[in-house]
């Protein structure tokens, strides 16, 4: 096995007043990366961070919201891996079943996990919209998907994504429309499901019951309370299958229509989106061609589904790999042969979810590089809609432990870059001269607090191509021990045509 130094240099900060290095270590702390449009962001600070983590045998997952697959194919042919690099992508060689994978590592806890990344995926569609926060409905929508997975589980098994969309679109509106649970002679998929699972339970109660002995049947079946309190505690089914009554038949079907579809169009919208091709071939039908855990054995995972080309849809898709991704890798226990691992998310705010912010606390003991590429803050503020937008943001943006200011003509992204950096005492010089009867002349200091770094300095970078010899400037903020002279901060070139 490989051992990893942590503190190999990924990073060399050479300066007037000495050096340092930006480590492997320190990778695992998190890095945002700002810059506005044609700053040299992606191709300048990105493109070397890319090269250096691929050139150090980091594991990895790529999210696209642009055609990255050709950029992300010379960046493994220039560091010898080309043979790592997993491509998830229409009519490519590799897909991935989430509901497979989840039945197969959290069997204890299906139903939670499978509720818990669905809700997710939803949650962050409805936070770019902006959409208010209210109790009810996300408990309502909650309440829905866990009761529709457990109905599916107890009647057929198994899991699928069309069984459970079926589900949730025959869920009678209503009492009144129960006694007329078929179409053309076909039963609805609610009612078959709602039959096959009482099948099924009432088979096991059968053969409990069988199983009784002469003394335990005449008091079981002459006291019914009692009976069903032993029958509950004896098959489980029995007892998620009273719950399943009670949610459909005495709550859901009761709500009031305009209620009922805004919950039923949040999640059969969501499923409907996951039944269309490609989606459907690449994380529903077909078996799993690789795992999130193939990162830790040095593989590359992109999902090539960018958003600017699949919108919506391949934005859940690759918002709930990456929330599978992070849970696994979280999970994993690190020794001095751990790989590192990092995430990649350039326009990272179509990536963005309400889980983040946790999974950046343990990134670090997890070795898990996080790098987050976005031009400005107002387009984090637009993704993490609803209240309190801006201190959700900074107090992302505070679990992550480096930050690179490229050229920036947003006034918000260059006063908080200021800001960040901080202020400084500086000696003000000052002095006066009197012609009278007497000469007199007076000099004097005093010390005066101004930024470090003004936000207009960061309009003024170098942005890279050949009128700046391919060169871009950017300032590196590093919270820890000071870079040089006492200083969080440096500025820094990056080379567009570094080649490892």
């Amino acid at each position: 096995m490989d051992y990893f130094d942590l503190d190999t240099p990924i990073i060399e900060l050479a300066s007037a007043y000495g050096s340092s290095n930006w480590t492997i270590k320190d990778s695992f702390e998190g890095i945002f990366i700002a810059g506005g449009i044609g700053s040299g962001k992606s191709t300048g600070s990105g493109r070397m961070l890319a090269l250096k983590y691929l050139s150090n045998g980091y594991g990895g997952l790529v999210l696209t919201a642009k055609p990255e697959k050709e950029t992300w194919l010379e960046y493994c042919r220039l560091a010898g891996r080309e043979a790592d690099l997993l491509v998830i992508e229409p009519n490519g060689q590799h897909c991935f079943n989430f509901l497979q994978y989840e039945s197969a590592h959290s069997k204890d806890s299906l139903t939670e996990n499978i509720v818990e990344v669905l809700k997710t995926v939803i949650r962050a569609g409805q936070e770019k919209e902006g959409s208010k926060d209210d109790p009810f409905w996300e408990t309502a929508l909650d309440m829905l998907i866990f009761n529709v997975i457990d109905l599916c589980r107890l009647a057929y098994g198994t899991l699928s994504i069309q069984n459970m969309f079926d589900i949730v679109q025959t869920i009678p509106k209503g009492h009144e429309n129960l006694q007329s649970e078929t179409t053309q002679g076909e039963v609805k998929a609610f009612q078959k499901a709602f039959e096959l699972a009482r099948s099924m339970v009432t088979k096991k109660i059968d053969a409990w019951v069988a199983s009784f002995t002469p003394e335990q049947e005449n008091i079981l079946l002459k006291d019914n309370f009692k009976f069903e309190s032993e029958l509950l505690d004896a098959i489980p089914e029995a007892r998620l299958l009273k719950f399943l009554d009670q949610f459909f038949f005495d709550s859901f079907i009761n709500l009031s229509e305009k209620t009922r579809s805004i919950i039923d169009f949040t999640f059969s919208g969501f499923l409907f989106r996951l039944l269309r091709e490609p989606v459907y071939s690449l994380f529903c039908r077909n078996d799993s061609t690789l795992t999130p855990e193939d990162c830790l054995n040095g593989k590359i995972i992109l999902i090539n589904l960018p958003v600017k080309l699949y919108h919506k849809v391949g934005r859940d898709c690759q918002i709930l790999f990456k929330y599978i991704w992070q849970r696994a890798m979280e999970k994993r226990s690190i020794n001095s042969c751990s790989r590192p691992v990092f995430l990649w998310a350039d326009e990272a705010q179509n990536f963005l979810h309400e889980h983040d912010a946790d999974f950046q606390a343990t990134a670090r003991s997890s070795r898990i590089a996080t790098v987050y590429i976005s031009q400005n803050l107002p387009n984090l503020y637009a993704c993490m809609g609803g209240a309190k937008a801006e201190f959700r943001v900074k107090s992302f943006l505070g679990t992550l432990g480096t930050k690179i200011f490229h050229a920036n003509a947003d006034i918000e992204t260059n006063r908080y870059s200021s800001e960040l950096i901080g202020d400084a005492f500086f000696e003000d010089a000052s002095s006066s001269v009197t012609v009278s009867k007497d000469f007199s002349q007076t000099k004097g200091k005093s010390l005066k607090l101004e930024r470090l770094v003004r936000p207009e300095d960061f309009v003024r970078l170098k942005t890279g191509g050949p009128k700046n010899n391919f060169h871009v400037e950017g300032f590196l903020h590093k919270q820890g021990d000071p870079i040089h002279k006492g200083l969080n901060h440096t500025k820094i070139t990056f080379n567009q045509n570094f080649l490892i």
